[in-house]
């Protein structure tokens, strides 16, 4: 599996609601369903941030920080 970015690690962290990967696999999913087609960089960002969840397994995703950093 590719490592995960800066970028992909926030996004996961907003929408990481109830700390589970099925969780946030459906919350990033959901959210995707209302984003425009002029969103094409967040609609990649999240493309590739679900890819890699549903590559890993649960205990992969609890081995994550998902604390937010918004400076690099």
């Amino acid at each position: 599996m590719n490592e995960i970015t800066f970028e992909e690690m926030n996004l996961m962290c907003i929408y990481n609601g109830d700390g589970t990967r099925t969780g946030l696999i459906a919350a990033l999913t959901e959210m995707r369903r209302y984003l425009e087609t002029d969103e094409s960089d967040l609609l990649d960002l999240t493309d590739s941030v679900l890819k890699k969840l549903k590559g890993m397994d649960d205990a992969a995703f609890e081995r994550l920080e998902l604390i937010p950093e918004f400076d690099e």
